[in-house]
Parts: structure tokens; C-alpha cells; sequence
């Protein structure tokens, strides 16, 4: 419980910078890694039960886990980075490799799918606000038509593209995912 809600303070912090600035910054994410492989490591060294009840305070997974949660859950977002380029930045690979280090690898992958499917509903939220469902409805209609009819994607211009184009913020969704998967442990009633 103490680790999620060190981790829930890193990611609101996050959240604000990501909003305010669009930017999640290292001084929130490199002392935060830090802080979760020390934390875990040092429980592993001390030889500490992980899954007796003295732990369930503590939320702490072990070093192995958190070795592994960092790397699976940044492994994963640096091909995001890769594949997807200007829709996920360098910040948010950093802020999902923490909570994988945080967390560990199961925990920290359910974080990141929970994080997708969230960014996801909010960005159709935002466009269907911005350009209006029967806007979009009919943009994709003749996006289809166009490609069934010539077999081919319509290219767009940039000024075509411009009130398409939402701002999500992945560190909300990140914050809300870790809610989600861990208020069940925090709550034990």
C-alpha cells in the first residue's frame, strides 16, 4: 500500500506536468525507477517474506519483479515510441516503465493495457466533442467508400488532418489504470 501510493503521488504529479506543459518530465520518472528497484531491492536483500501479510502494507514485489515490470512495461512502450511516432513520447515510455517497476510485470502490464484502452475512450471522447458525431460519421463514410471504390486510403493534407488531431494524455489514463488495478489491494473490505 505505501508503494502505490508513493506511485500515485509520482503519477498526479505527472498527470499535472502532462496536462499543463504536454511534457512528463525526468524529475518525475528517473528518481521514481530509482526509488521502486531500491525500495524492492532492499526487501530482497533483507530476505523479507513478499507474501506474508507483514508485506501487504508495504506493496513491495521483490527485485526480480521489479526488474521486470520495468523493463517489460518500457520494452513495450519503446516499441509504442518506434511504431507510432509523434502519438507516444519518450516521457510516457519512462512513466510506464516506473510503474512497472512499481508494480512488476503482471501488474504493470494490466496497468498498461488498462492505460490504453482509457487513453482510447478519452481520445474518441475528445474528437467526437471536437468535430461532432455526425461529422466524424460521415468522414469515415467516405474514408470506406473511397477505399472499397478505388482501393486505395485518401490522402489528407495537414490543414485536413489539423481538427482531427487530439491531445491525449497518457498519465491520466496511467493514473486511472493504477487506481483501477490497485484499489482492490488498498481496499480490504
Amino acid at each position: 500500500m505505501v508503494a502505490t501510493v508513493v506511485l500515485v503521488g509520482l503519477l498526479l504529479t505527472a498527470t499535472v506536468t502532462d496536462v499543463r506543459q504536454r511534457k512528463v518530465y525526468n524529475w518525475t520518472t528517473y528518481p521514481g525507477v530509482l526509488l521502486a528497484l531500491i525500495a524492492n531491492g532492499a526487501m530482497t536483500v533483507w530476505g523479507a517474506d513478499l507474501e506474508s501479510t507483514r508485506n501487504d502494507w508495504l506493496g513491495m514485489v521483490g527485485i526480480g519483479e521489479s526488474l521486470g515490470g520495468c523493463a517489460g512495461c518500457g520494452f513495450i512502450m519503446l516499441a509504442c515510441y518506434a511504431f507510432f511516432p509523434g502519438g507516444v513520447g519518450g516521457g510516457d515510455v519512462k512513466l510506464l516503465a516506473m510503474i512497472g517497476a512499481f508494480l512488476g510485470p503482471w501488474r504493470g502490464l494490466e496497468v498498461l493495457l488498462w492505460t490504453f484502452v482509457l487513453g482510447a475512450c478519452a481520445a474518441i471522447v475528445l474528437l467526437v466533442w471536437r468535430a461532432g458525431a455526425l461529422r466524424l460519421l460521415s468522414r469515415m463514410f467516405q474514408w470506406v467508400v473511397c477505399l472499397l471504390r478505388f482501393g486505395v486510403r485518401p490522402c489528407l493534407t495537414e490543414d485536413e488532418r489539423a481538427p482531427w488531431k487530439t491531445d491525449v494524455f497518457l498519465s491520466p489514463a496511467a493514473l486511472a489504470a493504477v487506481l483501477i488495478v490497485q484499489l482492490p489491494e488498498i481496499c480490504w473490505f
